[in-house]
């Protein structure tokens, strides 16, 4: 199920697993309550009301990934929680190429997903990481050679 959600200016999907499509209602009347006749354009909160701060999710981000033993308490040991949405993004993108999908028609739900602004700024992903240049090569060989 994607969840449609409204952070700021910016529209998501956020894709849940079903045993999670229940939490973000109950999170939101648990938040509504906290507003009380406040109101906000946010989804997530902090406790004060207010939108959540950058450093303070990366903060709590780091300490669960260390309590948890992915990360090291030193800085820059372990993944980041950006790392995470660039591992979901390549990972989609290749396992779309390796199932045969029309991933420039899939483009734009990706993109959505990420919260970009538009398709280009996903396409960057295919620059970036060889196996999904090269498959996007092989995917072009294969309609120019009337393959595909």
């Amino acid at each position: 199920m994607n969840l449609p959600v409204i952070c700021g200016s910016k529209s998501r999907l956020v894709p849940l697993h079903p045993t999670t499509v229940n939490e973000p209602g109950s999170y939101k009347q648990r938040r509504d309550a906290l507003l009380a006749s406040q109101s906000s354009t946010y989804f997530f909160i902090s406790r004060k009301g207010t939108p959540l701060i950058h450093t303070s999710i990366y903060r709590v981000f780091n300490g669960l990934a260390v309590k948890v033993g992915i990360r090291k308490a030193r800085r820059g040991g372990g993944p980041r929680l950006h790392d995470l949405r660039h591992r979901f993004a390549v990972s989609t993108l290749v396992d779309w190429y390796r199932a045969g999908a029309d991933v420039e028609h899939q483009l734009p739900t990706l993109a959505t997903l990420l919260g970009h602004v538009s398709v280009e700024c996903t396409y960057w992903y295919l620059n970036e990481y060889p196996e999904l240049m090269q498959l996007a090569a092989s995917r072009l060989n294969n309609r120019w050679e009337g393959k595909a």
